[in-house]
């Protein structure tokens, strides 16, 4: 019966993205957020589907994380970002955000399969969908409950840990046969403010290896800046600064000329 209720509303949005990365601590939800809110910005429908479940932080970097999730007629109502943006996370069933959630596999799979199939998405352009690092049990859940996922964009920073934790997500990618849209080389390098000189914080060229190495899309580099950590933490996307926001509306529009969007 979920399964139904989940195609049902699954049906209703024309493009599903997965965002992954191989290790924590690469930015993989500073993507997500900033993907999804860019998205909304050029008046798309999107949700964005935050199914790190023991570390559920979506809700801080947009602003929202005092929200609670409401009900109407048996099903979730989402989070309203902005006209166009709608979030649904853990975060928001949390007594407090300190609170632990100490669940098995079993349990995460049906809070996933609830946010999808008894939530109130409506008809969506794009809903982003924002896994905790690895290939466990979340993005695969979700891949199982959506066959027809569009594809899944993989986050890394240029070193060589990144990139051997990367190879595995890429490759869980390929054997469920969800299409890779790219790779984002994130904190890519840092420009010094006192003589302008690019450092390279984590080595260089990581994201160039996967692209050459498995033929896939490098979408973008964003580079070491602290004022996007620095809104994040206090509820606000890179699309707040002019310096900061220019880097992922290029990703954005690279995504949309991939799936060929051409209309509203």
């Amino acid at each position: 019966m979920m399964d139904e209720k989940i195609k049902l509303k699954m049906d209703k949005v024309r493009n599903k993205i997965l965002v992954l990365s191989g290790k924590g601590g690469v930015g993989k939800s500073t993507v997500a957020v900033n993907l999804a809110y860019g998205l909304s910005l050029q008046s798309y429908k999107t949700g964005l589907l935050d199914i790190d479940i023991h570390g559920p932080d979506v809700s801080k970097m947009l602003g929202v994380e005092k929200e609670r999730l409401k009900a109407i007629d048996n099903e979730i109502e989402p989070v309203s970002v902005n006209e166009n943006l709608k979030v649904i996370s853990m975060s928001f069933l949390l007594e407090t955000a300190d609170t632990p959630v100490i669940w098995r596999g079993p349990l995460k799979m049906k809070a996933i399969s609830q946010f999808l199939g008894d939530t109130r998405w409506g008809e969506l352009d794009f809903l982003v969908i924002d896994a905790p690092p690895g290939t466990g049990d979340e993005p695969l859940s979700v891949c199982q409950l959506i066959p027809d996922i569009t594809g899944s964009v993989i986050v890394t920073t240029p070193q060589e840990v990144a990139l051997l934790d990367v190879r595995k997500t890429i490759k869980f990618s390929q054997q469920l046969g969800v299409k890779i849209l790219g790779v984002i080389e994130n904190m890519s390098y840092l420009i010094c403010p006192a003589c302008g000189f690019k450092i390279l914080l984590f080595g260089e060229g990581g994201g160039e290896k996967l692209k050459s190495e498995f033929k896939i899309e490098l979408l973008g580099r964003v580079p070491f800046i602290p004022e996007i950590s620095k809104n994040a933490d206090s509820g606000k996307t890179a699309f707040f600064s002019e310096k900061t926001e220019k880097f992922f509306r290029e990703i954005v529009d690279k995504i949309v000329k991939i799936l060929n969007i051409s209309d509203t």
